[in-house]
């Protein structure tokens, strides 16, 4: 399939785990593929895999907590590959672990900035060209964990995921009259490296999850990633404001 052929895709958090399989994918398809992130080695390694079989990227550093960056990066989008049609907002951290009572402010205050305060200003600014140029799509990654499901000790981060759910419709209803479609996925425990709990092993993890939902096991980031890019297809053309999870059932 080439659904995305002479399309520009910006992908945040690209550097691992979901966002470089997400970014792989849509280059697999013939998208651009700008892949974004504060590593650069990392983000390096996503483009080479990405030009190891044949598609195009380009790797721009953005921190999404600092406006001024990603306005830079939408801009450089732009520049490199000439336009930006679709963009996936996925990078997100995991902090703070532990009772509600006992998360320090700094954990909290790094997750909701990161987590939430992120997400709105890449869409603001990733909006600000898509409303001057025809429109376009944009998939924020969430999580099972927040408007579908909570488990105790993961407050802030619980809170944060609720909050891109609900800032993603309220964004699509804001927006689709310019023509930008803008909806959610929301991944469980996937094959990334965010979802090992610490000193986990992978085999540890198969076996956590074999209690923890009816599939018996965690999504393959390729099984998120293809969600994603159909959220920001042509197929999806009448689907706005959808929150779409891919959790293996565990919050079915």
């Amino acid at each position: 399939m080439n659904r995305f052929t002479g399309k520009t895709v910006l992908v945040t958090g690209a550097g691992s785990g979901l966002g470089r399989a997400i970014a792989r994918a849509f280059a697999a398809e013939g998208a651009s593929v700008v892949v974004a992130g504060r590593t650069a080695a990392s983000l390096d390694e996503t483009v080479a895999l990405i030009e190891a079989t044949g598609g195009t990227a380009t790797a721009v550093t953005a921190d999404v907590t600092d406006s001024g960056q990603l306005q830079h990066l939408v801009r450089e989008s732009v520049t490199r590959f000439g336009g930006l049609d679709i963009a996936v907002n996925n990078a997100g951290i995991l902090r703070g672990v532990g009772a509600v009572g006992d998360v320090s402010e700094e954990d909290w205050d790094a997750v909701l900035r990161t987590n939430v305060t992120g997400v709105w200003l890449a869409m603001k600014h990733e909006i600000a060209h898509m409303k001057a140029n025809g429109g376009g799509a944009i998939v924020n990654i969430s999580s099972n964990l927040g408007a579908h499901l909570r488990i105790p000790n993961l407050a802030a981060y619980i809170t944060s995921k609720a909050a891109v759910s609900a800032l993603t419709r309220a964004a699509a209803l804001d927006h689709i009259h310019q023509g930008i479609r803008i909806n959610a996925v929301s991944p469980g425990a996937s094959a990334a490296p965010m979802s090992l709990r610490p000193g986990e092993t992978e085999a540890d993890r198969a076996e956590r999850v074999k209690a923890e939902n009816p599939l018996g096991r965690v999504a393959e980031a390729e099984e998120v990633a293809a969600a994603v890019l159909y959220l920001a297809s042509p197929e999806a053309g009448a689907v706005v404001g959808a929150d779409l999870v891919v959790d293996c059932g565990a919050s079915a």
